[in-house]
């Protein structure tokens, strides 16, 4: 039987690593806070505001009202459109991190879409105005206008992508989570979840693990708990991974036709 590999944990409020055995048994510490979700947003603001005056250069760009005379007009909206999609992203990720510290009601599921994918609002006003425009203006170079909208678009792609919130939580998911686990929880540098277990087998392969408290977790972008975790602890109305019952009859069909 192969041995267990020798994890490395790490604290979520130190960074300093610790010995496993020093971790069970510990409880988690009552509503710590984990960041400044006001002023994570305020930096997220600050950011769009500039992507949108970047998309306004770069029309002023292609309308010659801007000049740089050390630069190819093409180059130049091409700058500013590229400089436009880092603001937009770097507004999108901290405005997802003040999100998961400080979560929206899903009490209206359109209004949670909307403020969870505020990122993805403000991409479409930084950049889709702008292809509106290049493609109306009748006076700016064809091939400038045909490179110009095809930057646009594609970031305008990219953006989206990466201002979208594919991992998002509600404050009655944070509460319901955050009463029913009393003690810390795990996670990996790259996983998705939180685990109530240091030796979960979904753990296996991670060499070094993170523990804190299930708001920790959650800021941290690990919005659901373990299901195998979830199971082992008979833990309820709380979002898990995905379904154990399922996964196990998988392996058990898999192991019948093995042995088949």
């Amino acid at each position: 039987m192969a041995e267990a590999k020798k994890k490395k944990i790490v604290s979520a409020d130190t960074g300093k690593e610790v010995k496993a055995g020093s971790l069970k048994g510990k409880t988690k510490k009552e509503a710590a806070p984990v960041g400044n979700a006001t002023g994570l947003r305020i930096g997220a603001v600050a950011f769009w505001v500039v992507a949108i005056a970047l998309e306004v250069v770069a029309l002023l760009m292609l309308n010659g009202k801007i000049n740089l005379k050390f630069m190819p007009t093409l180059y130049q909206i091409i700058a500013a459109l590229v400089l436009d999609l880092a603001c937009v992203i770097a507004g999108a990720q901290l405005w997802k991190k003040a999100n998961h510290i400080k979560p929206a009601s899903e009490k209206n599921k359109f209004l949670f879409w909307l403020w969870n994918n505020m990122g993805v609002i403000v991409c479409a006003i930084a950049f889709i105005p702008f292809v509106i425009l290049t493609l109306m203006n009748k006076e700016a170079d064809k091939k400038t206008k045909t490179i110009a909208t095809v930057v646009a678009v594609i970031a305008l792609l990219i953006g989206g992508v990466a201002s979208y919130d594919f991992n998002p939580v509600s404050v009655e998911q944070q509460q319901a989570a955050m009463e029913a686990i009393t003690n810390d929880v795990y996670w990996s540098p790259f996983g998705k979840v939180y685990h109530t277990h240091e030796d979960c087998s979904s753990l296996n392969q991670s060499d070094e693990l993170t523990y804190g408290t299930v708001e920790q977790a959650i800021a941290e972008n690990r919005t659901r708990l373990c299901a195998f975790c979830a199971k082992k602890d008979e833990i309820t109305g709380v979002v898990t991974d995905k379904n154990v019952d399922e996964i196990e009859e998988v392996v058990e069909e898999a192991v019948e036709e093995t042995a088949e």
